[in-house]
């Protein structure tokens, strides 16, 4: 039997009797999380709020750090069991600062949910110079996850899940210019490639801390309708992808084939929670189940580019992930 997902091994569903109409209410039945410690990025809007929301309610103390916290404490009022921590992952030493924060209070990490990310943006760089989508999607997340690696072993068995999309698809992860010196900039093209990496990410880190009790998961939520992904995008972007007429309106075929924010979320939390997965790691999900083989690239399950990125995601952040 395969023990890691390198080229697609693990790559076929299970099974859950989930599909893409589930929502968190759903896959959530019968989880007990009292006593469980959440981080969940960007958990204060979107399917985000939706992964804060059932996971508390389940019983998990929920920690969510946000770069606006007036916002995200609106946002999240009336949830117990949810804390606001203050952290922008374009900002490296404030992903650094919310980690000390956490480590110092000496408690373990049994949930991390990687969630946040931006799209439809236009050329934006960090203070390093590097691409604003790589930055948040990807490179924050291996920081903010390397950092809190002493508190995830500590848990004694907890479970990464980072936010994936079906964008990976529209590019492969460019080791020669990651941060478009050289090439002409596409936003679509930025997205798939942070997202690319996440996966590879996400395979990479499952087979190396397995072994002390962490399992990660990537996950695609889907198209979901509702959200504030893209709050930037042009209307021109969305026209000429066939998802709205010339007036800028979302076309009926569109909007009935969006899920809800509640859906949107399911994989996460099934990720996060399911007893299914507790021998399986590395995996690509969506609608609430590992996904089919056809549905990922294979470029971004691919071995020699998961170590590889791994070795450039230590360069580009100065941090030493040992494993």
């Amino acid at each position: 039997m395969e023990h890691n997902n390198y080229q697609g091994a693990l790559q076929t569903p299970l099974g859950s009797g989930f599909n893409a109409k589930s929502t968190t209410n759903d896959v959530i039945k019968g989880i007990d999380l009292t006593g469980k410690i959440a981080i969940v990025t960007g958990g204060n809007t979107g399917i985000g709020l939706e992964t804060t929301k059932t996971l508390a309610a389940a019983g998990a103390t929920v920690i969510v750090p946000a770069r606006d916290i007036e916002k995200a404490r609106k946002n999240l009022q009336g949830i117990a069991n949810v804390e606001v921590a203050s952290m922008d992952l374009i900002n490296p030493d404030a992903v650094d600062a919310f980690a000390a924060t956490f480590l110092a209070s000496g408690r373990p990490l049994h949930l991390l949910i990687n969630n946040a990310g931006i799209m439809w943006v236009p050329l934006r760089r960090d203070q390093r110079g590097f691409e604003s989508q790589l930055v948040t999607n990807y490179l924050a997340l291996f920081q903010l996850t390397a950092r809190l690696w002493p508190v995830l072993q500590k848990a004694d068995g907890a479970r990464v899940v980072n936010l994936s999309s079906g964008g990976h698809q529209f590019g492969a992860f460019d080791f020669d210019d990651p941060n478009f010196l050289n090439r002409e900039y596409e936003t679509l093209l930025g997205y798939g490639q942070s997202k690319t990496a996440v996966n590879l990410f996400s395979l990479e880190m499952d087979n190396r801390a397995k072994s002390s009790k962490v399992r990660v998961y990537a996950v695609n939520p889907g198209s979901i309708g509702g959200t504030e992904l893209g709050r930037e995008a042009p209307p021109e972007l969305f026209q000429k992808m066939g998802f709205c007429d010339a007036e800028g309106n979302l076309l009926p075929e569109v909007a009935a084939s969006l899920k809800t924010i509640p859906q949107g979320a399911a994989t996460t939390v099934w990720c996060a929670t399911s007893p299914l997965l507790d021998n399986i790691g590395g995996v690509y999900c969506e609608d609430g189940d590992i996904a089919a083989s056809a549905n990922v690239k294979s470029y971004s399950q691919d071995e020699t580019n998961a170590k590889r990125l791994w070795t450039l995601s230590e360069e580009m952040t100065g941090i030493t992930f040992n494993i």
